[in-house]
């Protein structure tokens, strides 16, 4: 089973405390009491989970990992069935699976099985949790550890398809809340030295996992420091994800009794000011709007973290930022603040906030400030983004709503949410929701009417009449169906306010109204618009009972007095009391509409069936192979169509089902249509299952006598055995045969009075059908009957209980019931069970059915050998017969007492107590009693059947005859099939009924706690809980010996020459594999067999499909009796030519490398001791009773395992030598060997030397001369490196648990201890002399220093430090030999030194053969150096940059190796290389400059400077010059010492500043590249020298709470250097050159680096250093923005100041950024300048919006408002542009002052004669206020508010004015008539006559009539 097989629906449970083994036993007696049986006591099923966790602990105390895990799947069925554990028992659980876990060794798959185990224990799934932090208490130090070796994975040993590291995350995320509160501190003690630039992306998702809720105020300083200093998407999403669930875990606060380390409230929230404009900010920057002219991301963020190394980004978790974002919103709502006043100024200090909630209002300002891009028209990459964050804010607040109507609530009432808070909220989401609701893609549309259906339930008063509104615009439109289907599914999505009285009163007189709009809805010809149309009928239905209520008297009276009818002859289609203006109604007014309303019902349903009747007759005619209507569209509107029908007649009254009934029975009778024989059958099924009594009276004797009559007359007589188009004569029969198993689907009891009818009718059909369609339409007709007279089944599905449904009062008063919602003790479900009457009936048929049909397979059996078609048919029809009998009786006979022939057990290494059996629990099984004379004649029924087709399979296997033949064999492998797996439940169908369950669960639950629900769910509640229980039935079935021949067959089948019968029984294989206990094994020797020399090609390929499945692959490689086997047998396939076959081959080899890891041996063969599983299961003994470990099965499985070890073992070596004998025969293709290959390097362990024969095959590979085996190279080289690396780590390591857990050591090293940080430091510039220690990774002392760090000694002169183990001696005597003795590194240099296969490719350094080298080196030292260097040393200065790759690769991994060698021999090679260093720079080309960069990166990285002494100084000597002749030259020398820098990192800081002040002095540089090479070093010294470390990481945090500025993010070093550059850029601007010369000017050249150094830091991740010089700059970079003249300068600083808006900027640089932007455009004298920086400034200003002081805005207005009156046109128009965007996100409070300002401008302005001197500045001055104007218009681009209309009477006389007054006006009127098109049908109304002759006028620009 797939570890993801069983799951179980999270259903919703009682207001009651979760916790309490009461309330789970409550909610447990719900479910008992809604199944139709007898269930198992708490007592048995208590002894049967002691049974399965008793088993589980054997597994574990014999280390036996794979049968654990199958057990494991035992407690989760045991979990399904909802019984209650003791918390002691889970807890003590948890913990043993926690430590499980960490077990060091295990294959991931394993440890992903038991990480799933634990979280389905905790429970943490949909908030419920079922453990607190005070039932479980877990240490965090052993999963630290646990996890470091996986952080930081050693090269040789890095294998990218390993997933631990994400497993032990998601673990440590699991079991966060149960690590101690006090562990904080030392948490962060542990963590905060690891986290530097380079592992912040791997420590923060560590960071935040671990952290416990607790104890906040320890770590979010320092959290919200980090934050701050990094610019990253990564730690975004982390540190957001991390605040949303501080946010719902502590909404409560502290409570006097349990205050300890819970988070304090503070201004908003548990947030103080500071920290939540940080989570706002954040939170707005992630929409990822477009904002101003720029389209792409909103910033530089995500290009930083994809910068980062590689194994930072294998850490990996989808979070959704949306969701964090309104958990911080919604779980800080309270009363902080005083309330706003409606309409007062919005600035925070005088106004107050919104509901006087500080949280509510930035939400406010966030909806605002994205509100236009909710709208279709501006939808983009963003729209799915901003309708995720509507529909989360909107579930979250619903969640927190509910949660506080509890009784349990602990959340104090003053911090509660009040319903002034919940109308804000409401109304501040409404606008956004409604806007998205027809959004263009399905995905925003459903997100956002989701989160309307909440929002209509919170508040349906100011939601429902919005959506109803549109809902009617959006049915009665008939050119737009995009709004229509939007329309139909949002109506589907209301049902419930719009049915229920008490949710919402105005909504039930919509009903009728609403469903008659549908009708046209449904179309054959628009399938997405029918399905569409059936949702919203099945959810408004599913609600009600449709029935007529005006012919009825109420019970209740309306109302006291009733006055005078009123008349009315509007015949509009709108109900009373909706038009605009209208009174409200009182309920008893709006009760009386109702029940008027109802009359309309008649009419609907007639007009529904009608219009479905003529869509079935549209329909394409039936065909296909599997004989379907259409295509899938088609299919999906006919199931949609059939689950409305079924709801609409499940909810009809009586005299409509009566008038339904005739109406459907009228039309059976007078038509016959092919093509909706199915769909009507269906139909007639959905009556049945209401009334199957009428149903059938109607019917069944119509259909007899129609049937009796086609058969007679020779329907279905032509002999045919396999799928075909319909024989028009057949018609009718198919007619009526699909209408009568409609009738026999329901309602077992009233088959009965038809018996004798239905089993003449069955014998008629079985004897005369004999086409295939008709056969099988008999046979499903049998299958229906047989179903309806033995299932169990619920028969109802209504809304209201039975008992009420039959009430006269519910008759005539059900409108106050509807939408009526219950809790599941108060379902009453009528269920079908088998009664005895029906039983016998079932019997009858088997009698006079089923068996006289056997007996006639096994006539025709007799004679196989002489068939003719006649006999073939007969075959196939009587066997379709018997199949179809069997397939109807899933759950009538319960298997008992299976004898197993076989185990298939391996005696001495397995236990047979441990091997699973099914999980026996009640299921409703109708015959289970063995001794029943019943039970035994249904057995030997069935087993008889079992027998015949097991006869048939082998009868058919001896004889092929072609097509024909076919039909018949897969009819019997159709017949195993059932009789193999039609039993209980399949997996398919309980994952529908789960499906079908959650489905309807969530459609009509506003919260994942609603415990109250519709009945329809509770129905298919009951129903998933019937369902788990027999699902149970059919998991882990045992085999009879029947089954195994049975089995056996299908194997067969599964290798037939034919496709169609292969592919077919292989489908059928691989389900009984998952089903019956080792099947699999039972058959594998066949399948492998069938691989052999001398098979057919088509038996190869079907065994290779049933062998390359993923379970039986991952099956047969853990088996130990066929592990070998398995690949020895692909590895013989190339005997067998066909392509296909070999393709085959190859792809199944890859495959199977997975499952051949080192970890998934050692898991077979565990060979460590388990100390911390043997304590957590003496934890758990005394939960259970003292025989909980079954004393017998632990010895002898205990006995078993040192056997089981070395069995495996013994395997292991027996497939290297197998595999490895393939490999070295002379005859094996190259392919062959490729996969040879791959197997040895997958299959290499650390704890077994390899074989001396495997050496030498791997190494002879190296070096093959083959051109694909030398293109793939790198494994042959790989597998060497792994080995010698698993050598070094045996002789290492003192035991197996630290070769396993890699806490090995090196004989060199040392650990040194670091007190005083910059005394550590200081210890570097010494030279190094004997006893210096080398330290080559400092992974620490960025924030703080770790108290140790692992240093090397250097190896002595006396000779090597290794000692290599004595088992290693003979392979490495091998590789010794071959290297020194032969000419190997000819050969190999020769074929690594050949030109690449690719073209056109760059010319890169080959890391796996660096690590080949560098392996050598370090095994066998200077053993083989003379020869080799000799090779390389012509190499190292070939003209041929392939060949120079290849020495430089040696010479790089021979560097690198040299690390432990002994002082001498490292010097010699030194000098080496150092006399040829000058040599080999001089000859670095432009095209292999890439891999001389990679060498020398790979050569200093992670290495001791010292170590490298020569080559550093080299480097330090290279003269680094900006002016020189050759720009290459130069830029070699700088990019090589800027890889030196990178790689000193910190300890290069001694030397920064000289270098520094050289860059700064050569900024004026004239090259281009040269200029971008400067900004990246200086980039990068500016980047290490950010070291703000601390002695103690408690200094460190104390610092984040106390200082400002604890990360020196604020310190700009060399201010004074880039003041000076600044004071002279004026004077260089007033120098520059003319053009063409204008790039040499020292302004452009100075300005040009200035500007790429702060692009290039803007986009890593330490963005916020550069800002400290960036600011300064800021009014030189507008300056540079207007140069025309250098496209360049402005491309660059344009681009510049947009990426400033995309890094966040520290809290304290906004106002003066803006003070920047803001003098710019005011003092500049250049319109190009204020042009240019007004896009910017409004980038800027939405960035930061929520930062930004209200003087600030102030100042920004004041310029926008200058603008709008600049000479300059186009700084004009931008102006308008801006001021729009800016009035819109933030200044609402300001449109009346401003359009007061503009109006009275406008009036006081006249334009004069052109010839006037004051006409260009009067022009100027119109325009301005014309603009101001149209910018106010545009700020509301989707609503009409009341100030816009009498504008356009203002405006419409300026429209014929002269340019640029009348296109700006033209354009405007332009722009609102496109953003108003979606609502101008009710925008319109706003407007008067002559306000819209205005609007028109403004369009065109003059009007007909004027």
């Amino acid at each position: 089973m797939e570890d993801d097989e069983i799951s179980f629906t999270d259903t919703p449970v009682e207001d009651v405390d979760l916790s309490s083994i009461e309330a789970q036993m409550q909610s447990l007696q719900n479910y008992l009491n809604s199944v139709p049986y007898e269930c198992e006591t708490h007592e048995y099923m208590q002894a049967r989970l002691e049974e399965i966790v008793g088993k589980i602990a054997v597994c574990a105390k014999a280390q036996n990992w794979h049968v654990m895990t199958v057990w494991d799947k035992m407690l989760q069925c045991w979990m399904i069935m909802r019984y209650p554990m003791q918390k002691s028992t889970r807890a003590k659980l948890v913990h043993l699976y926690y430590e499980l876990c960490m077990l060091p060794g295990i294959e991931a798959r394993v440890i992903r099985s038991w990480a799933d185990m634990l979280s389905r224990l905790i429970a943490s799934k949909a908030g419920k949790r079922k453990l607190e932090a005070t039932d479980l208490q877990l240490s965090w130090k052993p999963l630290w550890l646990a996890l470091q070796k996986e952080l930081w994975i050693k090269k040789r040993l890095h294998d990218s398809s390993r997933n631990i590291l994400n497993i032990l995350l998601f673990v440590a995320e699991q079991c966060r809340r149960y690590y101690a509160g006090s562990e904080v501190q030392d948490m962060l003690t542990t963590f905060l030295p690891f986290l530097t630039q380079e592992t912040i992306l791997t420590m923060v998702p560590v960071i935040t996992s671990f952290l416990p809720f607790t104890h906040s105020n320890q770590y979010l300083p320092i959290i919200f420091k980090l934050w701050e200093a990094f610019n990253s998407g990564i730690l975004d999403e982390r540190f957001l994800e991390l605040a949303g669930e501080l946010s719902e875990e502590f909404v409560a606060g502290p409570t006097e009794d349990d205050a300890e380390g819970k988070a304090a409230w503070k201004d908003i929230g548990i947030w103080t000011e500071t920290q939540w404009d940080v989570l706002i900010g954040k939170g707005l920057g992630s929409m990822n709007v477009p904002v101003g002219i720029t389209r792409g991301s909103s910033t530089t963020a995500t290009h930083a973290d994809a910068m980062a190394n590689s194994q930072s980004l294998r850490i990996k978790k989808t979070i959704s930022r949306q969701s964090a974002l309104a958990k911080i919103l919604v779980y800080s709502i309270s009363t902080d603040g005083p309330v706003k006043e409606s309409g007062a100024d919005n600035s925070q200090s005088l106004s107050g906030y919104l509901a006087g909630s500080k949280a509510l209002d930035s939400l406010d300002r966030l909806i605002t400030s994205t509100e236009s891009f909710f709208h279709p028209s501006n939808s983009g990459p963003w729209s799915i983004t901003l309708t995720t964050f509507l529909q989360r804010l909107a579930a979250e607040f619903a969640n927190r709503v509910q949660e506080e109507r509890r009784q349990t609530c602990k959340t104090p009432v003053s911090r509660r949410l009040t319903s002034g808070m919940r109308k804000a909220f409401v109304t501040t989401l409404r606008t956004p929701a409604l806007l998205a609701m027809f959004s263009k893609d399905p995905m925003s549309m459903g997100l956002a009417q989701a989160a309307l259906r909440i929002l209509a339930m919170l508040e349906p008063s100011l939601i429902m009449p919005e959506l109803l509104e549109r809902s009617y615009s959006g049915l009665e439109v008939v050119n737009e169906t995009h709004r229509t289907t939007a329309a139909l599914s949002m109506l589907a999505g209301i049902a419930r306010p719009l049915t229920t009285e008490s949710v919402w009163l105005r909504g039930q007189k919509h009903v009728v109204p609403l469903l008659e709009l549908c009708i046209p809805g449904i179309d054959v010809n628009d399938p997405a618009k029918t399905v569409f149309a059936t949702m919203f009928i099945v959810a408004a239905v599913q609600h009600i009972k449709v029935g007529d209520l005006s012919i009825h008297q109420s019970g209740v009276p309306l109302t006291d007095n009733v006055g005078p009818m009123e008349v009315d002859d509007d015949d509009t289609q709108l109900p009373a009391g909706v038009e605009v203006g209208m009174p409200t109604l009182s309920r008893s007014e709006e009760r009386a509409l109702v029940r008027d309303s109802t009359a309309g019902f008649t009419d609907w349903v007639v007009a529904l069936f009608r219009r479905v009747l003529a869509l079935y007759e549209n329909l394409p005619e039936e065909g296909g192979r599997k004989n379907t209507t259409g295509g899938k569209s088609e299919e999906g509107v006919l199931k949609s169509i059939k689950n409305m029908m079924d709801v609409v007649c499940l909810h009809l009254s009586d005299q409509l089902f009566d008038l339904v009934l005739n109406l459907v029975f009228d039309y059976a009778t007078t038509n016959a249509k092919s093509n909706a024989v199915r769909a009507f059958g269906q139909l007639v099924a959905c009556l049945a299952r209401v009334k199957p009594e009428k149903t059938l009276a109607k019917f069944m004797p119509y259909c007899s006598m129609q049937i009796e009559e086609e058969l007679k007359h020779g329907a279905s007589s032509t002999r045919t055995t396999s799928a075909h188009s319909v024989i028009p004569s057949d018609t009718t029969l198919h007619w009526n045969m699909a209408i009568l198993r409609g009738c026999l689907g329901y309602g077992g009891p009233e088959l009965l009075k038809h018996k004798d009818n239905i089993i003449t009718l069955i014998q008629l059909l079985v004897d005369k059908t004999k086409n295939e369609r008709g056969y099988s339409g008999t046979g499903h007709l049998i299958t229906r009957v047989l179903h309806t007279l033995a299932g169990v089944y619920p028969y109802d599905s209504r809304f209201v209980n039975a008992s009420e449904w039959t009430a006269a009062e519910f008759d005539q008063d059900h409108n106050l019931h509807w939408g009526k919602f219950y809790k599941p003790h108060e379902v009453d479900i009528d269920w079908h069970v088998p009664s005895q009457p029906e039983i016998d009936f079932v019997l009858q048929i088997l009698d006079e059915v089923a068996s006289p049909t056997l007996a006639k397979i096994e006539q025709l059996l007799a004679r196989v050998s002489s068939w003719d078609n006649a006999d073939r048919n007969d075959f196939c029809r009587f066997l379709q017969v018997s199949k179809s009998i069997w397939a109807g009786l899933p759950t009538f006979l319960q298997e008992k007492n299976k004898v197993v022939q076989d185990h298939y057990q391996y005696d001495d290494t397995e236990t047979l107590d441990l091997l699973i059996t099914h999980f026996d629990v009640q299921a409703g099984f109708t015959l289970s009693d063995p001794t029943d004379p019943r039970y035994q004649r249904v057995s030997s029924c069935r087993t008889q059947f079992g027998e015949v087709i097991l006869a048939a399979a082998r009868s058919l296997r001896q004889k092929r005859e072609g097509e024909d033949h076919i039909d018949a064999v897969i009819s019997v492998s159709k017949a195993i099939d059932v009789y193999l797996l039609d039993y209980g439940l399949s997996k398919s169908h309980f994952d529908s009924v789960q499906k079908s369950y959650a489905t309807a669960r969530d459609m009509n639950r506003l919260w994942p706690k609603q415990a109250e629900n519709s009945r329809l769910v509770h129905v298919k509640r009951a129903q998933v809980y019937h369902s788990g229980r027999v699902y149970m039935h059919s998991l882990y079935r045992s085999r009879s010996a029947l089954d195994d021949e049975l089995i056996g067959e299908l194997v067969e089948s599964s290798l037939s020459p034919y496709t169609r019968v292969r592919r077919h029984a292989q489908g059928v294989l691989l389900n009984v594999y998952g089903i019956y206990v080792r099947s699999t094994r039972s058959t594998l020797a066949v399948l492998l067999n069938a691989l052999a020399k001398g098979n057919d090609s088509d038996r190869m390929k079907g065994a290779l499909y049933v062998l390359g499945d993923k379970g039986i692959m991952s099956y047969a490689l853990a088996d130990e009796g066929f592990h070998t086997q398995y690949l020895v047998s692909l590895l013989e396939c190339q005997h067998e030519e066909k392509p296909s076959i070999q393709k085959l081959v190859n792809s199944f080899a890859y495959e199977c490398l997975m499952h051949l890891h080192e970890e998934v041996f050692h898991t077979d063969a565990y060979s460590l001791q388990t100390p911390t599983i043997d304590q957590a299961l003496s934890h758990l003994q005394p939960e259970f009773s003292s025989a909980f470990i079954h004393e017998a099965t632990l010895a002898d499985a205990l006995s078993k395992t040192s056997k089981r070890v070395s069995k495996r073992n013994a395997t292991y070596e027996k497939t290297i030598s197998s595999i490895l004998e393939i490999g070295m025969r002379a005859d094996t293709h190259w392919r062959y060997e490729q996969m040879v290959l791959r197997m040895l390097f997958s299959i290499i362990r650390r704890d077994t030397p390899p074989s001396p024969a495997a050496v030498e095959f791997l190494l002879k590979n190296s070096t093959s001369p083959q051109p694909s085996i030398r293109r793939n190279s790198q494994r042959r080289v790989d597998a060497i490196i792994k080995l010698l690396a698993h050598m070094k780590y045996r002789a290492y390591s003192k035991t197996s648990h630290e070769l396993w857990t890699e806490e090995w050591t090196s004989p060199l090293q040392v650990s040194i201890s670091i007190s005083d940080p910059s005394v550590f430091l200081a210890s570097w510039q010494k030279p190094s002399t004997a006893e210096t220690i080398y330290v080559d990774k400092i992974r620490t002392g960025f924030l703080s220093w770790s108290t140790q760090i692992s240093g090397y000694k250097q190896a002595d002169d006396k000779g090597s430090a290794m000692a290599w183990s004595i088992d290693s001696t003979p392979f490495l005597q091998v590789i010794k030999n071959t290297m020194i003795t032969s000419d190997y590194y000819h050969k190999l240099l020769l074929l690594w030194g050949q030109e690449s296969v690719k073209t056109n490719t760059k010319v890169e350094l080959r890391s796996e053969n660096v690590l080949y080298i560098k392996s050598l080196a370090k095994t066998f030292e200077t053993n083989g150096l003379d020869i080799l260097l000799e090779v390389i040393d012509p190499l190292l200065f070939d003209p041929d940059k392939f060949k120079q790759r290849a020495g430089g690769e040696v010479l790089t991994g021979l560097l690198r190796g040299s690390k432990h060698w002994s002082k001498k021999d490292a010097a010699k090679l030194w000098r080496w290389t150092m006399t040829r260093l000058d040599r080999i720079f001089a000859q670095i080309k432009p095209d292999t400059l890439n891999f001389w960069e990679s060498i020398f990166t790979y050569v200093l990285e992670e290495r001791d400077f010292r170590r490298n002494a020569p080559l550093v100084e080299w480097i330090l000597g290279l003269s680094l010059e900006f002016n020189g002749d050759s720009a290459f030259d130069m830029s070699k020398s700088l990019t090589i010492f800027t890889i030196l820098v990178d790689n000193m990192g910190i300890l290069f800081n001694p030397m920064s500043d000289k270098y520094v002040n050289l860059l700064l002095d050569n900024v004026n540089t004239s090259y281009a590249e040269i200029r971008g090479q400067l900004a990246q070093l200086l980039y990068t010294l500016i980047k290490i020298q950010w070291q703000p470390y601390y002695p103690s990481t408690a200094l460190l945090l104390e610092a984040c709470q106390t200082s400002k500025d604890p990360l020196h993010i604020r310190e700009a070093r060399y201010q004074g250097r880039i003041s000076e550059l600044l004071a002279q850029l004026p004077e260089w601007r007033e120098e520059r050159l003319p053009p063409p010369r204008v790039s040499l000017s020292e302004y452009d050249k100075v300005g040009l680096t200035l500007l790429h150094w702060i692009w290039v830091s803007a986009y890593g991740s330490q963005a916020c250093l550069v800002l400290n010089y960036a600011v300064p700059m800021m009014p030189e970079i507008l300056q540079m923005s207007e140069l025309n003249d250098s496209s360049e300068l402005q491309l660059y600083s344009t681009g510049v100041l947009y990426v400033l808006s995309a890094v966040t900027p520290i809290r304290e640089r906004i106002e003066t950024i803006l003070d920047h932007f803001v003098t710019a455009v005011k003092s500049s004298t250049s319109w190009r300048i204020r042009h240019h920086a007004l896009p910017a400034l409004i980038v800027f200003f939405y960035r930061n919006l929520l930062y930004i002081p209200s003087d600030g805005v102030s100042k920004v207005m004041d310029v926008l408002l200058d603008c709008l009156a600049d000479e300059n046109v186009e700084v004009r128009e931008m102006a308008s542009k801006v001021l729009s965007g800016v009035v819109r996100v933030s200044q609402r409070q300001s449109i009346l002052p401003l359009k007061k300002r503009f109006v009275s401008l406008m009036r006081k302005t006249k334009l004069p004669a052109r010839s006037d001197p004051t006409y260009a500045s009067s022009l100027r001055t119109l325009h301005s206020a014309v603009l101001g104007l149209c910018a106010l218009i545009e700020s509301f681009p989707y609503s009409v508010e009341s100030w816009m209309p009498p504008l356009t009477e203002l405006l419409a006389p300026h429209a014929t004015d002269p340019p640029p007054i009348s296109t700006s006006i033209r354009k405007c009127a332009s722009e609102f008539k496109k953003t108003h098109q979606d609502t101008w049908h009710k925008d319109q109304m706003a407007f008067d006559e002559d306000q819209l002759q205005s609007l028109s006028t403004m369009l065109v620009g003059t009007s007909y009539y004027a």
